[in-house]
């Protein structure tokens, strides 16, 4: 789900029809800041558009069907996202982005970000509107930028603002693909090593949150070797050894009073994680990248087991999860790409429930990095088939899923 040209893009108040024939003919790729294609108004003023594609087919195991089988085979459109951008002053700008959320059923464009920028300085920025709220580096990644296609899929549990697919008013809902309705301060010090964001968002909606708390959010990472560039307090899974050698250790943290649970039974929620990106550029000019993760969720003040196995209101994970990821870019190329093997290890330890892990392998094709990819993965464990039932009943055997994912934005 970061997923997300994180918005690296751009845009406009063009119509839209025009916008994507301006984008069809924009042959050339600039770098991320710059990406897809940019108009010039004046010395301060521009507008830029771009979009993103991913798509994929899987065959999992699964129970035998009509005809037989014990593999479903599934063709899925992951994303496709337009990214709008525009600077209206020195330091005020303007980002738009659209998804397609439930894919799956049919699927519907809707407002992914909107976000009004106040930007200043490197030490203090304001941006508002809808927008990411500050979380691990998975989030802030998003699935454009992350170095894994299955990156949600088969990761660890969701933060709030990810627990539902679209947005509700009925207790369900605390954002959408990691957005909410609120308010980031972020900015960098110490020459852009000590990098920090601070959130307060709309949270749950309803429900558990009868009192309308605030979820607040903060996120403080520190650049170690190189220091890392991206957007605003976005960040990226591997910069493929263009980004030089990278180490970089983040904690992030929400909480919201009245955050999970039903109307009568509610609960403070609070998820804490840390995360760490190394990528070494050997002499060789190959590139060995790790990506580790480390979540601990609590549910305090109420909420009960009872509840949550009754299946009803907002059931955030409480518990321990890990990720872990590595891999190698191959110098050479093969074709017009490099390959990239790479393995990871993801382990769900929720509290009331059965622990579940995932076993994954797998070789990326890449060919203009972040912006023209394609993956192939194998995947095996339970944690496919129990998902996100953090129930005392769940249950679900191993299994295996083999998946090709394709990846094209500009």
């Amino acid at each position: 789900m970061k997923e997300t040209k994180q918005i690296r893009q751009t845009l406009n108040r063009t119509p839209l029809l025009p916008a994507i024939a301006l984008l069809i003919l924009a042959a050339s790729h600039a770098k991320p800041a710059e990406a897809g294609a940019t108009f010039k108004i004046d010395d301060t003023k521009w507008v830029s558009i771009g979009a993103g594609l991913r798509t994929s087919f899987q065959a999992a195991e699964g129970k035998a069907g009509v005809n037989g089988s014990d593999w479903n085979n599934d063709f899925n459109l992951d994303n496709i996202r337009l990214y709008m951008n525009a600077q209206l002053h020195k330091y005020i700008k303007l980002e738009f982005n659209t998804d397609c959320q439930t894919c799956g059923n049919g699927g519907e464009m809707r407002i992914l970000d909107a976000i009004g920028k106040f930007e200043y300085n490197p030490y203090i920025n304001v941006w508002g509107g809808r927008l990411l709220v500050p979380a691990e580096r998975r989030e802030m990644n998003g699935p454009f930028y992350s170095a894994i296609y299955n990156i949600f899929s088969s990761g660890t549990p969701f933060e709030s603002a990810d627990y539902n697919l679209t947005i509700k008013n009925d207790g369900t809902s605390a954002g959408s693909f990691g957005r909410d309705d609120g308010a980031v301060i972020w900015g960098a010090a110490l020459s852009g090593r000590l990098q920090y964001a601070f959130g307060f968002f709309r949270g749950l909606r309803g429900g558990a949150n009868i009192d309308d708390n605030i979820l607040y959010s903060q996120r403080v990472a520190y650049n170690f070797w190189e220091v890392e560039k991206n957007p605003g307090y976005y960040t990226s899974g591997t910069y493929y050894g263009k980004g030089g050698d990278v180490l970089t250790v983040a904690v992030a943290n929400q909480y919201q009073e009245d955050g999970a649970g039903t109307a009568l039974d509610p609960g403070n929620f609070r998820g804490t994680s840390v995360d760490i990106l190394l990528e070494k550029v050997l002499a060789n000019q190959g590139v060995i990248t790790f990506n580790g993760e480390y979540k601990n969720y609590g549910i305090s003040s109420g909420y009960s087991q009872a509840s949550r196995d009754a299946g009803g209101g907002f059931s955030m994970f409480e518990g321990n999860a890990y990720d872990f990821s590595g891999m190698y870019l191959f110098p050479q190329k093969i074709g017009i790409g490099q390959v990239q093997p790479y393995l990871r290890y993801v382990n769900v330890l929720p509290s009331g429930s059965t622990n579940r892990n995932s076993y994954e392998g797998g070789v990326n094709y890449i060919i203009d990095g972040h912006n023209a990819k394609v993956s192939l993965s194998y995947e095996y464990g339970d944690l496919m088939s129990k998902g996100l039932n953090y129930s005392s009943t769940a249950a679900g055997d191993s299994g295996s899923a083999i998946k090709l994912g394709f990846q094209l934005q500009i």
